[in-house]
């Protein structure tokens, strides 16, 4: 039997009952109605109304059961307008939400890679390309549990014509699309740094997730790179690797793609990277820094319409050293009811938590989530994110206090997890999605106010609670949160040492000191790129974070799994002994003014706590950095001291560290 529907509404995989169909017009472009054939096995495409013969994206969402509690309820006039009669709730056909062939115009010969996402049902689910020879058998595959979750699977073309790629699962074909493979690319004659072809909807935004998630799978906090650019060049992480044909992403290419980010760009220059790719319209506000009682506000919004000349991958590395020049520490920061914003804010619940969403902190700082490891047994779950240095390298870093913080009040601007806004495309003119639009597409990532004026303890709370929904054991807990803290020692080894290998290479200098709490923190230039404030006070927090955890289990004895027999007064008395043991046993070690090994253990440092609230100074010598005691022989051999003047203006600074702190900027 056959039907001819109009499909107007987007479903997402949390909303779970009718089938809405959204036909991209990237490149493939689609009249709103098309002929469907219900069979057993799913719905078939039978007729493709008007095509532009490239390769395409192709996009649905489809889904069953009950929302989750992300979910936003859909009013009758915003469901498709179709019958349960008519719709097939077959879950394979509800499994898939995008389809991407990269690059977009595949040459003859060459090895091209087919992206799905949606739900579980992808990662298992065979990937079938067909040329005008017959079928081609899949080189390898990989899979990722986004959210979105998603497989990637790599073939290699045969000649030049139609190819069509079938989604099976269970030996039943779910989706058959057409793509192209041709000789040469086409290619943009356009002044513009690229040419929008579509708006961005709940379609791109899985596959933006999906590549965020592909681009980090399997980094841990040990992973960091020189430059943003080291990622997006290696080709087996990145699905989009020379998606335009233009070498862009080859390193020894004549014009290829340059990308170093500090943290404030960071964000930025995926989505610019992406939308780049796509084909999809970016832009980047630029705004005032805000101050107590008035976060930034927007100004003037610079758009990839803007003209530039210059071949497509000048155009793009012009076009993000603007982004460069025109996003700051405030950015992230704006209201979050600010509907000009390029972010908006999103509820703290584990569907909108997904990876390319934002987390902007209090103080300037920003990480974008890449990955979540879900909790399993008495291991607990570790949310991932990606971030940037003033330095321009880019490294993993789990969430906990240590890396995330968060706080309300003290400060400019709303901080907390946003995701970027999207921009729709409307009579060729470009505006912004507004928050009502977005609260009323269940595909998108929920808006949501949940984060204003929160308490950091009940955020804290919250997050644990996601990353960990189950109690979990303790012990294991506490181990989990002395590696974490661990691991930022020795990522402070590095920024250290760099420091301290510019001053030994230029004697006798001194590097300049902000005059202000607020300049130490946040100028830029020799200070910013060798002195620690920042990551020596998310130290602190975290040192405070480990060395309370035993009293927390007394605090809030629900959120673990103790022993039955066991008082929780008990439980920590353990966790001191076990605390004790641990930090015996782990050490770091760093390079002394002579050049001799210093090692100590993470008990060591943990009493020298106090004094890491001003080892953040490069002009102070390398032992006074990691604490070193007056009169000690681990202090005898160093050399060095701030100036007088400089050692004032720290003892003036020192009460933000005490207070565990930044002062606002």
């Amino acid at each position: 039997m056959k039907k001819k529907i109009t499909l107007v509404s987007l479903r997402s995989l949390r909303a779970l009952r009718d089938i809405k169909f959204v036909m991209s017009e990237l490149p493939i472009i689609f009249d709103h109605s098309m002929e469907i054939r219900k069979t057993d096995s799913g719905i078939i495409m039978s007729q493709w109304l008007r095509t532009i013969p490239i390769a395409f994206v192709f996009f649905f969402t489809t889904s069953c059961g009950k929302p989750s509690s992300s979910s936003k309820a859909i009013s009758g006039a915003n469901k498709a307008v179709v019958s349960q009669e008519e719709a097939n709730t077959n879950d394979e056909v509800q499994s898939v939400t995008a389809v991407l062939v990269s690059p977009r115009n595949p040459r003859p010969g060459e090895v091209f890679k087919v992206l799905v996402t949606g739900s579980r049902t992808v990662q298992q689910a065979k990937i079938q390309v067909t040329s005008p020879a017959g079928n081609i058998k899949y080189i390898k595959s990989r899979s990722g549990e986004g959210l979105p979750f998603w497989q990637i699977a790599e073939f290699k073309a045969g000649a030049t014509g139609k190819y069509q790629v079938t989604f099976r699962t269970n030996n039943s074909s779910v989706v058959q699309q057409d793509f192209w493979v041709t000789a040469k690319a086409a290619q943009s004659g356009s002044n513009a740094v690229w040419i929008t072809v579509k708006g961005w909807d709940a379609g791109t935004e899985d596959l933006y997730s999906a590549w965020v998630n592909a681009l980090f799978n399997g980094a841990d906090e040990r992973a960091s790179w020189t430059a943003l650019h080291e990622v997006t060049q290696n080709k087996g992480r990145n699905f989009l690797y020379n998606y335009l044909s233009l070498n862009e992403d080859d390193s020894v290419g004549k014009d290829h793609v340059l990308m170093q980010p500090d943290c404030a760009d960071n964000p930025f220059y995926l989505r610019a990277y992406f939308a780049w790719k796509l084909g999809l319209p970016f832009g980047f506000h630029e705004c005032d820094r805000g101050y107590l009682g008035k976060p930034p506000r927007t100004g003037r919004w610079v758009t990839n319409e803007i003209q530039l000349s210059g071949s497509p991958v000048r155009k793009f590395n012009t076009f993000v050293r603007m982004v460069a020049n025109g996003v700051h520490s405030g950015t992230a920061r704006t209201a979050l009811n600010d509907e000009s914003s390029d972010y908006y804010p999103v509820p703290l619940a584990p569907d909108a938590l997904r990876p390319g969403v934002v987390f902007a902190d209090p103080y300037g700082h920003t990480l974008i989530l890449v990955n979540k490891i879900a909790q399993t047994g008495n291991t607990p779950g570790v949310l991932l994110s990606v971030d940037a240095q003033p330095d321009g390298t880019v490294g993993i870093k789990r969430f906990w206090k240590g890396n995330f913080l968060f706080n309300t009040s003290e400060m400019i601007g709303e901080p907390g997890f946003k995701a970027f806004r999207p921009i729709v495309v409307k009579g060729g003119k470009y505006r912004l999605m507004t928050s009502k639009e977005i609260g009323a597409d269940p595909g998108m990532v929920p808006f949501s106010m949940q984060q204003k004026n929160m308490k950091s303890e009940a955020f804290y709370h919250a997050m644990e609670r996601i990353i960990n929904p189950k109690p979990l054991d303790p012990e294991a807990a506490l181990l989990d949160l002395v590696q974490a803290l661990y691991e930022q020692l020795t990522v402070r080894i590095t920024s250290v040492s760099n420091g301290e290998a510019y001053m030994k290479s230029h004697p006798g200098a001194v590097i300049p000191m902000p005059g202000s709490a607020a300049g130490v923190f946040q100028t830029g230039g020799q200070w910013e790129d060798f002195s620690t404030p920042n990551r020596d006070l998310r130290l602190l927090i975290a040192m405070d974070a480990v060395l309370d955890f035993p009293d927390k289990i007394v605090r809030s004895p629900e959120d673990y799994k103790l022993p039955l027999l066991k008082k929780p007064e008990s439980v920590r008395k353990d966790l001191e002994e076990l605390l004790a043991k641990k930090l015996t046993e782990l050490t770091i070690t760093y390079i002394r003014t002579n050049g001799t090994e210093q090692k100590l253990t993470m008990g060591e440092i943990l009493k020298r706590k106090a004094a890491f609230e001003a080892a953040y100074n490069p002009n102070d010598g390398i032992e006074i950095r990691w604490g070193a005691p007056d009169g000690s022989d681990e202090r005898s051999t160093c050399k060095r001291r701030v100036p007088p003047a400089q050692l004032e203006k720290m003892k003036a600074v020192s009460v933000w560290f005490h207070k565990r702190l930044h002062p606002p900027t």
